[in-house]
Protein backbone atom coordinates (compact mmCIF):
# COMPACT_ATOMS: atom_id res chain seq x y z
CA UNK A 1 0.00 0.00 0.00
CA UNK A 2 1.27 3.33 -0.72
CA UNK A 3 1.88 5.67 2.68
CA UNK A 4 0.68 9.07 2.28
CA UNK A 5 4.49 10.24 2.64
CA UNK A 6 5.10 8.76 -0.53
CA UNK A 7 1.61 9.52 -2.17
CA UNK A 8 2.46 13.26 -0.94
CA UNK A 9 5.67 13.19 -2.53
CA UNK A 10 4.54 12.15 -5.70
CA UNK A 11 1.40 15.07 -5.37
CA UNK A 12 4.27 17.44 -5.43
CA UNK A 13 6.47 16.10 -7.94
CA UNK A 14 3.27 16.87 -10.19
CA UNK A 15 2.58 20.06 -8.97
CA UNK A 16 5.99 21.58 -9.74
CA UNK A 17 5.72 20.25 -13.44
CA UNK A 18 1.95 21.36 -13.40
CA UNK A 19 1.55 24.13 -16.26
CA UNK A 20 -1.37 25.31 -14.94
CA UNK A 21 -0.12 25.66 -11.30
CA UNK A 22 -0.14 29.43 -11.51
CA UNK A 23 -3.19 29.74 -11.98
CA UNK A 24 -4.39 29.20 -8.27
CA UNK A 25 -3.28 32.52 -7.29
CA UNK A 26 -6.16 34.22 -9.62
CA UNK A 27 -8.73 32.64 -7.46
CA UNK A 28 -9.91 33.57 -4.13
CA UNK A 29 -9.82 30.16 -2.08
CA UNK A 30 -10.34 30.27 1.57
CA UNK A 31 -7.81 28.96 4.00
CA UNK A 32 -8.20 25.70 5.38
CA UNK A 33 -10.49 24.50 2.69
CA UNK A 34 -9.81 21.84 -0.23
CA UNK A 35 -12.55 22.73 -2.72
CA UNK A 36 -13.39 19.49 -4.21
CA UNK A 37 -16.96 21.00 -5.83
CA UNK A 38 -16.39 23.25 -8.71
CA UNK A 39 -18.78 20.72 -10.33
CA UNK A 40 -21.60 22.42 -8.74
CA UNK A 41 -20.53 25.98 -7.91
CA UNK A 42 -16.87 26.92 -9.22
CA UNK A 43 -14.70 29.12 -7.02
CA UNK A 44 -13.98 33.05 -7.28
CA UNK A 45 -11.73 34.67 -9.45
CA UNK A 46 -10.13 37.76 -7.55
CA UNK A 47 -10.54 40.03 -10.51
CA UNK A 48 -14.76 39.39 -10.24
CA UNK A 49 -14.66 41.64 -6.81
CA UNK A 50 -13.39 44.54 -8.35
CA UNK A 51 -15.11 44.40 -11.56
CA UNK A 52 -18.34 44.23 -10.01
CA UNK A 53 -17.84 47.20 -7.77
CA UNK A 54 -16.89 48.75 -11.01
CA UNK A 55 -20.06 47.53 -12.69
CA UNK A 56 -22.38 48.79 -9.28
CA UNK A 57 -21.04 51.87 -8.62
CA UNK A 58 -19.89 53.51 -11.72
CA UNK A 59 -21.24 51.88 -14.74
CA UNK A 60 -24.92 51.28 -12.48
CA UNK A 61 -24.87 53.86 -9.89
CA UNK A 62 -23.48 57.12 -12.40
CA UNK A 63 -24.02 55.82 -16.09
CA UNK A 64 -27.33 54.94 -14.76
CA UNK A 65 -29.47 53.77 -18.45
CA UNK A 66 -26.63 55.28 -20.14
CA UNK A 67 -23.97 52.54 -19.13
CA UNK A 68 -26.45 50.54 -22.06
CA UNK A 69 -24.63 51.93 -24.53
CA UNK A 70 -21.28 53.77 -22.94
CA UNK A 71 -20.24 50.60 -20.86
CA UNK A 72 -21.51 48.29 -23.80
CA UNK A 73 -23.82 46.18 -21.44
CA UNK A 74 -26.12 45.35 -24.83
CA UNK A 75 -23.67 42.97 -26.65
CA UNK A 76 -22.69 41.21 -23.59
CA UNK A 77 -24.87 38.09 -24.66
CA UNK A 78 -22.72 37.73 -27.37
CA UNK A 79 -19.45 38.63 -26.18
CA UNK A 80 -19.74 36.56 -23.61
CA UNK A 81 -20.84 33.75 -26.13
CA UNK A 82 -17.89 34.33 -27.72
CA UNK A 83 -15.58 33.64 -25.23
CA UNK A 84 -17.24 30.29 -24.52
CA UNK A 85 -17.67 29.35 -27.81
CA UNK A 86 -13.60 29.40 -27.88
CA UNK A 87 -13.38 27.20 -25.27
CA UNK A 88 -15.86 24.35 -26.89
CA UNK A 89 -14.86 24.56 -30.28
CA UNK A 90 -17.57 26.51 -32.19
CA UNK A 91 -17.34 29.89 -34.26
CA UNK A 92 -17.80 32.71 -32.21
CA UNK A 93 -21.29 33.47 -33.26
CA UNK A 94 -22.48 30.43 -33.14
CA UNK A 95 -22.72 30.39 -29.16
CA UNK A 96 -24.97 32.81 -27.01
CA UNK A 97 -25.36 33.65 -23.50
CA UNK A 98 -28.59 34.15 -21.95
CA UNK A 99 -31.65 32.78 -19.79
CA UNK A 100 -30.53 29.15 -17.70
CA UNK A 101 -29.61 25.96 -18.72
CA UNK A 102 -33.55 24.63 -18.65
CA UNK A 103 -34.74 27.45 -20.45
CA UNK A 104 -32.22 27.12 -23.37
CA UNK A 105 -32.73 23.50 -23.51
CA UNK A 106 -36.30 23.73 -24.11
CA UNK A 107 -35.43 26.53 -27.05
CA UNK A 108 -33.05 23.84 -28.88
CA UNK A 109 -35.83 20.94 -28.46
CA UNK A 110 -38.28 22.76 -29.98
CA UNK A 111 -36.19 24.31 -32.53
CA UNK A 112 -36.03 20.41 -33.18
CA UNK A 113 -39.24 19.36 -32.89
CA UNK A 114 -40.37 22.17 -35.23
CA UNK A 115 -37.97 21.70 -38.30
CA UNK A 116 -38.78 18.23 -38.25
CA UNK A 117 -42.18 17.91 -37.10
CA UNK A 118 -43.21 14.38 -39.04
CA UNK A 119 -40.66 12.71 -36.72
CA UNK A 120 -42.19 11.63 -34.11
CA UNK A 121 -39.56 10.18 -31.55
CA UNK A 122 -37.18 11.99 -29.00
CA UNK A 123 -34.54 10.43 -26.73
CA UNK A 124 -33.09 11.06 -23.22
CA UNK A 125 -31.03 9.27 -20.91
CA UNK A 126 -32.68 7.78 -17.87
CA UNK A 127 -31.01 8.48 -14.97
CA UNK A 128 -29.97 11.92 -16.60
CA UNK A 129 -29.91 15.26 -14.45
CA UNK A 130 -33.49 15.64 -13.41
CA UNK A 131 -34.97 18.71 -15.38
CA UNK A 132 -33.31 17.64 -18.63
CA UNK A 133 -35.70 14.83 -18.40
CA UNK A 134 -38.63 17.20 -17.51
CA UNK A 135 -38.13 19.78 -20.37
CA UNK A 136 -37.39 16.85 -22.92
CA UNK A 137 -41.45 14.99 -21.45
CA UNK A 138 -42.73 18.64 -21.43
CA UNK A 139 -41.69 19.58 -25.02
CA UNK A 140 -42.28 16.22 -26.44
CA UNK A 141 -46.09 16.45 -24.80
CA UNK A 142 -46.21 19.82 -26.44
CA UNK A 143 -45.15 18.63 -29.57
CA UNK A 144 -46.77 15.10 -29.75
CA UNK A 145 -43.80 13.18 -29.68
CA UNK A 146 -43.10 10.04 -27.93
CA UNK A 147 -39.83 9.63 -25.78
CA UNK A 148 -37.32 6.18 -25.80
CA UNK A 149 -35.51 5.78 -22.42
CA UNK A 150 -31.48 4.98 -23.26
CA UNK A 151 -29.26 4.06 -20.38
CA UNK A 152 -25.64 5.02 -21.01
CA UNK A 153 -25.03 0.90 -21.80
CA UNK A 154 -27.71 0.92 -24.86
CA UNK A 155 -27.61 4.29 -26.11
CA UNK A 156 -26.76 3.25 -29.74
CA UNK A 157 -29.25 0.19 -29.91
CA UNK A 158 -31.92 3.08 -28.87
CA UNK A 159 -31.09 5.48 -31.55
CA UNK A 160 -31.33 2.59 -34.07
CA UNK A 161 -34.77 1.23 -32.49
CA UNK A 162 -36.25 4.62 -33.43
CA UNK A 163 -34.62 4.57 -37.23
CA UNK A 164 -36.53 7.20 -39.36
CA UNK A 165 -39.07 8.03 -36.79
CA UNK A 166 -35.98 9.58 -34.24
CA UNK A 167 -36.46 13.74 -34.27
CA UNK A 168 -33.76 14.63 -31.56
CA UNK A 169 -31.48 13.45 -28.94
CA UNK A 170 -30.46 14.98 -25.79
CA UNK A 171 -27.71 13.43 -23.56
CA UNK A 172 -25.61 14.92 -21.21
CA UNK A 173 -22.01 14.78 -22.02
CA UNK A 174 -20.74 14.28 -18.74
CA UNK A 175 -23.58 12.52 -16.25
CA UNK A 176 -23.85 14.92 -13.51
CA UNK A 177 -23.84 11.72 -10.86
CA UNK A 178 -20.83 8.97 -11.98
CA UNK A 179 -18.78 11.24 -14.00
CA UNK A 180 -19.05 9.04 -16.97
CA UNK A 181 -18.36 10.89 -20.66
CA UNK A 182 -19.89 9.69 -23.52
CA UNK A 183 -18.54 9.84 -26.88
CA UNK A 184 -20.07 13.06 -28.40
CA UNK A 185 -18.77 12.49 -32.13
CA UNK A 186 -19.48 8.78 -32.45
CA UNK A 187 -23.32 9.56 -30.69
CA UNK A 188 -23.71 12.64 -32.92
CA UNK A 189 -22.71 10.59 -36.03
CA UNK A 190 -25.20 7.95 -34.95
CA UNK A 191 -28.07 10.49 -34.28
CA UNK A 192 -27.45 12.28 -37.55
CA UNK A 193 -27.42 9.27 -39.60
CA UNK A 194 -31.23 8.28 -38.74
CA UNK A 195 -31.69 12.07 -39.91
CA UNK A 196 -32.46 13.26 -36.34
CA UNK A 197 -30.82 16.51 -34.41
CA UNK A 198 -27.81 15.85 -31.76
CA UNK A 199 -28.09 18.06 -27.98
CA UNK A 200 -25.81 18.10 -26.01
CA UNK A 201 -25.52 19.13 -22.18
CA UNK A 202 -22.40 20.92 -21.29
CA UNK A 203 -23.21 21.71 -17.75
CA UNK A 204 -20.16 19.26 -16.65
CA UNK A 205 -17.59 19.48 -19.66
CA UNK A 206 -17.05 23.18 -20.88
CA UNK A 207 -14.10 24.55 -18.67
CA UNK A 208 -12.55 20.62 -17.90
CA UNK A 209 -13.03 18.60 -21.49
CA UNK A 210 -11.48 19.90 -24.58
CA UNK A 211 -14.70 19.59 -26.47
CA UNK A 212 -15.10 20.18 -30.19
CA UNK A 213 -18.48 20.79 -31.10
CA UNK A 214 -17.83 21.64 -34.58
CA UNK A 215 -15.59 18.61 -35.37
CA UNK A 216 -18.24 16.80 -34.01
CA UNK A 217 -20.93 18.20 -36.25
CA UNK A 218 -23.07 18.90 -33.05
CA UNK A 219 -26.37 20.47 -34.26
CA UNK A 220 -27.31 22.21 -30.81
CA UNK A 221 -25.59 22.63 -27.38
CA UNK A 222 -26.48 23.94 -23.63
CA UNK A 223 -24.51 24.55 -20.23
CA UNK A 224 -24.36 26.38 -17.64
CA UNK A 225 -22.12 29.24 -16.43
CA UNK A 226 -21.72 29.07 -12.56
CA UNK A 227 -19.89 25.25 -12.39
CA UNK A 228 -16.42 24.94 -14.15
CA UNK A 229 -16.58 28.33 -15.75
CA UNK A 230 -17.12 29.98 -12.19
CA UNK A 231 -19.33 32.77 -12.54
CA UNK A 232 -20.87 32.94 -9.53
CA UNK A 233 -24.09 31.38 -8.50
CA UNK A 234 -26.82 30.99 -10.82
CA UNK A 235 -24.85 32.49 -13.58
CA UNK A 236 -25.92 32.77 -17.14
CA UNK A 237 -26.55 29.67 -19.28
CA UNK A 238 -25.30 29.75 -23.07
CA UNK A 239 -26.64 27.99 -26.09
CA UNK A 240 -24.81 26.62 -28.98
CA UNK A 241 -26.35 26.17 -32.78
CA UNK A 242 -24.31 24.95 -35.46
CA UNK A 243 -24.25 28.11 -38.23
CA UNK A 244 -26.14 26.34 -41.22
CA UNK A 245 -29.04 25.41 -39.12
CA UNK A 246 -29.76 29.47 -38.01
CA UNK A 247 -31.40 30.69 -40.91
CA UNK A 248 -34.53 28.05 -40.32
CA UNK A 249 -34.37 28.42 -36.41
CA UNK A 250 -37.43 28.56 -34.63
CA UNK A 251 -38.40 28.64 -31.03
CA UNK A 252 -41.77 29.68 -29.50
CA UNK A 253 -39.89 32.21 -26.64
CA UNK A 254 -40.24 35.18 -28.86
CA UNK A 255 -39.17 37.83 -26.58
CA UNK A 256 -38.36 41.35 -27.77
CA UNK A 257 -34.59 40.78 -27.89
CA UNK A 258 -34.82 38.09 -30.02
CA UNK A 259 -36.50 40.81 -32.65
CA UNK A 260 -34.89 41.82 -35.37
CA UNK A 261 -34.81 44.75 -34.32
CA UNK A 262 -35.50 45.05 -31.34
CA UNK A 263 -35.64 49.24 -31.11
CA UNK A 264 -38.07 49.64 -33.52
CA UNK A 265 -40.99 47.98 -31.44
CA UNK A 266 -42.91 46.83 -33.99
CA UNK A 267 -46.18 45.05 -33.25
CA UNK A 268 -45.44 41.96 -34.89
CA UNK A 269 -42.47 39.41 -34.31
CA UNK A 270 -39.55 39.02 -36.77
CA UNK A 271 -36.63 37.07 -35.67
CA UNK A 272 -33.47 38.39 -36.07
CA UNK A 273 -31.20 37.17 -38.80
CA UNK A 274 -28.86 35.69 -36.33
CA UNK A 275 -28.20 33.39 -33.03
CA UNK A 276 -29.94 36.75 -31.33
CA UNK A 277 -33.26 35.34 -32.56
CA UNK A 278 -32.71 32.51 -28.98
CA UNK A 279 -32.32 35.66 -26.25
CA UNK A 280 -36.03 36.59 -24.94
CA UNK A 281 -35.74 39.71 -22.23
CA UNK A 282 -33.23 42.11 -20.79
CA UNK A 283 -30.43 40.10 -19.99
CA UNK A 284 -29.51 39.75 -15.99
CA UNK A 285 -26.27 42.42 -16.85
CA UNK A 286 -24.79 42.26 -13.48
CA UNK A 287 -24.33 38.23 -13.76
CA UNK A 288 -23.41 38.10 -17.09
CA UNK A 289 -20.55 40.81 -16.21
CA UNK A 290 -19.52 38.30 -13.72
CA UNK A 291 -19.36 35.63 -15.81
CA UNK A 292 -17.59 37.79 -18.59
CA UNK A 293 -14.39 38.85 -15.97
CA UNK A 294 -14.67 35.10 -14.89
CA UNK A 295 -13.60 33.74 -17.94
CA UNK A 296 -10.63 35.76 -18.34
CA UNK A 297 -9.01 33.09 -16.14
CA UNK A 298 -9.39 30.71 -19.68
CA UNK A 299 -7.58 33.73 -21.78
CA UNK A 300 -5.12 32.10 -23.75
CA UNK A 301 -5.23 28.45 -21.93
CA UNK A 302 -5.03 25.33 -24.35
CA UNK A 303 -8.04 23.35 -23.17
CA UNK A 304 -5.99 20.00 -23.66
CA UNK A 305 -4.02 21.20 -20.95
CA UNK A 306 -6.62 21.51 -18.82
CA UNK A 307 -7.54 18.21 -19.93
CA UNK A 308 -4.24 16.55 -19.26
CA UNK A 309 -4.54 17.74 -15.25
CA UNK A 310 -7.83 16.68 -15.01
CA UNK A 311 -6.96 13.62 -16.11
CA UNK A 312 -3.99 13.12 -13.61
CA UNK A 313 -6.01 14.79 -10.68
CA UNK A 314 -8.90 12.12 -11.11
CA UNK A 315 -6.53 9.27 -11.71
CA UNK A 316 -4.66 10.42 -8.41
CA UNK A 317 -7.97 10.02 -6.40
CA UNK A 318 -8.87 6.74 -7.78
CA UNK A 319 -5.59 5.42 -6.79
CA UNK A 320 -5.44 7.02 -3.41
CA UNK A 321 -8.97 5.61 -2.97
CA UNK A 322 -7.64 2.03 -4.36
CA UNK A 323 -5.36 1.96 -1.33
CA UNK A 324 -6.81 4.17 1.20
CA UNK A 325 -10.41 3.75 1.25
CA UNK A 326 -11.64 0.92 -0.72
CA UNK A 327 -11.41 -1.61 2.31
CA UNK A 328 -14.23 1.01 4.19
CA UNK A 329 -16.91 0.00 2.16
CA UNK A 330 -17.21 2.97 -0.45
CA UNK A 331 -17.70 1.63 -4.21
CA UNK A 332 -15.91 3.61 -6.85
CA UNK A 333 -19.01 5.09 -9.23
CA UNK A 334 -17.25 6.58 -11.95
CA UNK A 335 -14.77 4.77 -14.94
CA UNK A 336 -11.24 4.08 -14.20
CA UNK A 337 -10.15 4.40 -17.53
CA UNK A 338 -10.11 8.50 -18.32
CA UNK A 339 -10.88 8.79 -21.90
CA UNK A 340 -14.61 7.59 -20.25
CA UNK A 341 -14.25 9.97 -17.46
CA UNK A 342 -14.69 13.83 -16.78
CA UNK A 343 -13.37 15.56 -14.17
CA UNK A 344 -15.20 14.22 -11.19
CA UNK A 345 -14.69 10.97 -9.09
CA UNK A 346 -17.96 9.64 -7.34
CA UNK A 347 -18.20 6.89 -4.77
CA UNK A 348 -21.18 5.12 -3.29
CA UNK A 349 -22.05 4.50 0.10
CA UNK A 350 -25.25 3.59 2.08
CA UNK A 351 -24.26 6.45 4.33
CA UNK A 352 -22.74 8.97 1.86
CA UNK A 353 -24.57 12.09 3.19
CA UNK A 354 -23.49 11.86 6.48
CA UNK A 355 -19.86 11.05 5.15
CA UNK A 356 -19.99 13.99 3.07
CA UNK A 357 -21.03 16.36 5.75
CA UNK A 358 -18.23 14.81 8.30
CA UNK A 359 -15.87 15.73 5.56
CA UNK A 360 -17.16 19.30 4.79
CA UNK A 361 -16.89 19.88 8.64
CA UNK A 362 -12.89 18.92 8.02
CA UNK A 363 -12.85 21.80 5.18
CA UNK A 364 -12.94 18.82 2.58
CA UNK A 365 -15.67 20.29 0.26
CA UNK A 366 -17.91 17.67 -2.20
CA UNK A 367 -21.30 17.37 -2.23
CA UNK A 368 -23.86 14.31 -2.67
CA UNK A 369 -26.57 13.63 -4.83
CA UNK A 370 -29.22 10.65 -3.51
CA UNK A 371 -29.54 8.18 -2.87
CA UNK A 372 -26.23 7.77 -2.45
CA UNK A 373 -23.88 9.22 -4.44
CA UNK A 374 -20.65 10.98 -3.08
CA UNK A 375 -19.27 13.39 -5.54
CA UNK A 376 -15.84 15.21 -6.23
CA UNK A 377 -15.04 17.75 -8.64
CA UNK A 378 -11.70 18.79 -9.86
CA UNK A 379 -11.62 22.15 -11.47
CA UNK A 380 -7.45 22.13 -12.70
CA UNK A 381 -7.33 25.76 -12.50
CA UNK A 382 -7.25 25.34 -8.90
CA UNK A 383 -6.94 22.45 -7.41
CA UNK A 384 -3.50 20.40 -7.35
CA UNK A 385 -2.31 16.79 -6.80
CA UNK A 386 -1.44 17.49 -3.30
CA UNK A 387 -5.01 18.86 -2.57
CA UNK A 388 -5.81 14.99 -3.69
CA UNK A 389 -3.78 13.32 -0.67
CA UNK A 390 -5.00 15.39 1.98
CA UNK A 391 -8.44 15.15 0.84
CA UNK A 392 -8.40 11.25 0.67
CA UNK A 393 -6.25 11.04 3.97
CA UNK A 394 -8.72 13.39 5.86
CA UNK A 395 -11.52 11.03 4.50
CA UNK A 396 -9.83 7.77 5.48
CA UNK A 397 -9.38 9.44 9.01
CA UNK A 398 -13.33 9.93 9.17
CA UNK A 399 -14.40 6.45 7.71
CA UNK A 400 -11.33 4.86 10.54
CA UNK A 401 -12.89 6.69 13.64
CA UNK A 402 -16.37 6.51 12.19
CA UNK A 403 -16.60 10.23 12.91
CA UNK A 404 -19.60 10.55 10.37
CA UNK A 405 -21.85 8.83 12.25
CA UNK A 406 -22.34 12.10 14.98
CA UNK A 407 -25.94 13.39 15.25
CA UNK A 408 -24.63 16.43 13.90
CA UNK A 409 -24.38 15.02 10.22
CA UNK A 410 -27.58 13.25 9.87
CA UNK A 411 -30.43 16.09 9.55
CA UNK A 412 -30.74 16.84 6.15
CA UNK A 413 -30.26 19.89 4.74
CA UNK A 414 -32.36 22.19 1.89
CA UNK A 415 -29.49 21.69 -0.51
CA UNK A 416 -26.77 18.30 -0.45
Amino acid sequence: MTTFDSAMRHAQSLDAQDPLASKRQEFSLPQGVIYLDGNSLGALPKSVASRMQQAITEEWGVGLIRSWNDAAWYPAPQRVGAQIAAMVGAKPHEVITCDSTTVNLFKVLCAAALAQPNRKTFICEEGNFPTDAYITESTAALYGKRILLAHQGNIEEVIAQAGGDLCAVALTHVHYKTGRMLDMARVTQLVQAQGGRMIWDLAHSAGVINVQLNAAKVDYAVGCGYKYLNGGPGAPAYVYVREDLHADLQQPLQGWHGHAVPFAFEQGYRPHATLDRLLVGTASQLSLIALEEALRVYAGLDMQAVRSKSKSLTQLFIELYDSHIAPFGLELASPRQASERGSQVSFTHAHGYPIMQALIARGVIGDFRAPDILRFGFAPLYVSHEDCVKAIQILQEILQSQSWQQDKYQARKAVT
